[in-house]
C-alpha cells in the first residue's frame, strides 16, 4: 500500500469547516510540522474544503501519509459526491473560479494541489505536502498518530476562532518585524548607493583629470620633440661637416671630440623621434597606408640599412628567406617595428647570431619572428621592456644606451596595424621577439 490513512473528518455542516481546520493543524502538529508549517497546511485545507462545502453535500477531507515517497509525504484529499446545494446551482459557473482561486492559494502553502475532477456531481482535490526529515517513521508512529488524533477532542468555535487570532497576530508580528528588516536594509542600500554614485563621481573626476594630463603629455612630448629637432639637425650636419674636414683637418683629438658629439646627437635624435611617434600614436594622429608588401624586398632593405651596426662587431646578422606569402600592411610601419627588435638584438648580443624570419603559422595571419643569441630576459622582466622608460638593469646595459621607448612604440604600432607583439626568452639562454599581423588589413 503506497499510503497509510490516518483520519477522515466528514464535511456536512459549516462547524465541519471548523473541525477540518483544527484536525489539519493537529495532524500537521502530530507529523512535526513546524508551527508556521501547521498554519500553511491548516489554511490550504480550509479554503479547499470551504469550496467542496459550497458545491456539493456529502464532503469529506482525508488525511494520509505516502509512505512510497522519500521524503514521505502528507496527502490531503477533499472529495464530495452528492446532490448539488441550491447555492451552486444558482451561481453556476462562478464557482469554478472561486475553486481555481483556492487552488492557487493552497499550491503556494502546499508542495502541490491538484483538482482531480470537478464536475456537478463530483468534486476531487488532492494537495501533498512532505514531510520534515525524520529517518526511520514506519507505520505503528502513523498508528500512534491517529489514536491520538482520535483521543484529541474537538474545540470550540470560539477556541478555533481564538487560535486563528493568535496565528493572525503572531503572522503580523513577523510580518512587522521583517518589514523593520525591509526598512533597515532598504535605508543601508540607499546609504550603500549614495557611497557608489560618490565614489563615480570621484571616478570620473579622475579620470578626466587623467585623460587631461595625458592629452597635456602627447602635447608636451610632440611640441618638445618638433622644437628639438630644428637644433639636432642642426648639430648633426655641423658635425658631418667637421668629420668631413670641409673647414680643414682636425686633430686626431679633436676628430675624437667631434664623433662623441655626433653619437650623442644620433641617439638623442633616436629619441626625438620615438617620443614624437608615440605622441602621434596616443593623440590618434597617425595615419595606416595598407598596400601589398613584397617581403623578400623588406628584408633586404632591411639587411642594408643594418649593416652598418655588425660591421665591426663579433655578431652575423641572418635574414631567412621569406616563403611566397602575400601580406597587406603598412611597410613604413613594419619596418620600423622589425628595425627595431633587430637593433635591440644586436645591442644585446655579444657574439653568435640574429636571425629574422617570417614564419607560416596559418592562412589568416604570419608571424616574424627575431632570434638572437644575447643575454636574455627573466619571466618577470617579460613584460616590464614594454612599458614607457623602463629597462632592465644589467652590465651590458649600460654599455648599450637606450631610451627604453622602442619596445612599447612596437607594441603600439602592431596594434594600429591589428597584430600583436610577444617575447619568449630566458636569462643568459637569447630572446626571440614576435610580431604576429593579419594577411590582410584590419
Amino acid at each position: 500500500m503506497s499510503f497509510v490513512r490516518i483520519l477522515q473528518v466528514n464535511i456536512g455542516s459549516t462547524p465541519d469547516l471548523v473541525a477540518v481546520r483544527q484536525r489539519a493543524r493537529q495532524v500537521a502538529g502530530l507529523l512535526n510540522f513546524g508551527v508556521q508549517d501547521q498554519v500553511r497546511i491548516a489554511t490550504a485545507v480550509s479554503e479547499v474544503a470551504r469550496c467542496a462545502y459550497g458545491r456539493l453535500e456529502g464532503g469529506r477531507a482525508t488525511f494520509a501519509v505516502n509512505v512510497r515517497e522519500q521524503p514521505a509525504q502528507l496527502k490531503v484529499i477533499i472529495s464530495a459526491e452528492g446532490a448539488e446545494r441550491p447555492q451552486a446551482a444558482v451561481e453556476g459557473e462562478a464557482a469554478t473560479p472561486q475553486l481555481e482561486a483556492a487552488r492557487v492559494t493552497a499550491q503556494r502553502l502546499m508542495d502541490d494541489c491538484t483538482i482531480i475532477s470537478a464536475t456537478p456531481l463530483e468534486l476531487k482535490v488532492e494537495m501533498n505536502k512532505s514531510l520534515p526529515a525524520q529517518p526511520g517513521r514506519v507505520s505503528v508512529d502513523l498508528a500512534q498518530v491517529s489514536a491520538q488524533l482520535v483521543a484529541t477532542p474537538i474545540q470550540s468555535t470560539y477556541s478555533e476562532i481564538e487560535q486563528q487570532n493568535r496565528e493572525l497576530a503572531q503572522a503580523l508580528a513577523e510580518l512587522r518585524e521583517r518589514q523593520d528588516d525591509l526598512l533597515a536594509l532598504t535605508r543601508e542600500l540607499e546609504d550603500t548607493n549614495r557611497g557608489v554614485v560618490a565614489l563615480y563621481a570621484e571616478i570620473e573626476e579622475k579620470a578626466e583629470r587623467l585623460r587631461k594630463a595625458d592629452e597635456m603629455k602627447s602635447r608636451f612630448l610632440s611640441n618638445t620633440s618638433h622644437e628639438l629637432r630644428t637644433p639636432l639637425s642642426s648639430i648633426r650636419a655641423l658635425t658631418k661637416l667637421l668629420l668631413d674636414r670641409m673647414d680643414g683637418p682636425l686633430t686626431e683629438e679633436q676628430e675624437r671630440q667631434v664623433a662623441f658629439i655626433a653619437s650623442a646627437a644620433g641617439d638623442l635624435s633616436e629619441l626625438v623621434n620615438d617620443l614624437l611617434d608615440l605622441a602621434k600614436i596616443e593623440a590618434g594622429k597617425v595615419e595606416v597606408t595598407m598596400a601589398p608588401i613584397q617581403i623578400g624586398e623588406m628584408f633586404s632593405a632591411l639587411k642594408g640599412m643594418l649593416r652598418p651596426l655588425t660591421r665591426n662587431a663579433p655578431v652575423e646578422l641572418v635574414f631567412v628567406d621569406p616563403p611566397p606569402l602575400a601580406l597587406t600592411s603598412d611597410e613604413g610601419k613594419l619596418t620600423q617595428i622589425l628595425r627595431n627588435f633587430i637593433s635591440n638584438a644586436l645591442k644585446f648580443t655579444e657574439e653568435g647570431q640574429v636571425v629574422v624570419q617570417l614564419l607560416d603559422e596559418g592562412e589568416n595571419s604570419v608571424t616574424f619572428a627575431v632570434t638572437d643569441s644575447g643575454i636574455g630576459i627573466s619571466p618577470e622582466n617579460q613584460q616590464l621592456i614594454f612599458e614607457e622608460f623602463s629597462q632592465i638593469a644589467h652590465p651590458l646595459q649600460r654599455r648599450a644606451k637606450g631610451t627604453g621607448l622602442g619596445l612599447p612604440l612596437c607594441r603600439k604600432l602592431a596594434t594600429l596595424l591589428g597584430g600583436t607583439v610577444d617575447v619568449s626568452s630566458a636569462e643568459g639562454s637569447g630572446s626571440t621577439f614576435y610580431l604576429r599581423l593579419p594577411v590582410a588589413s584590419p
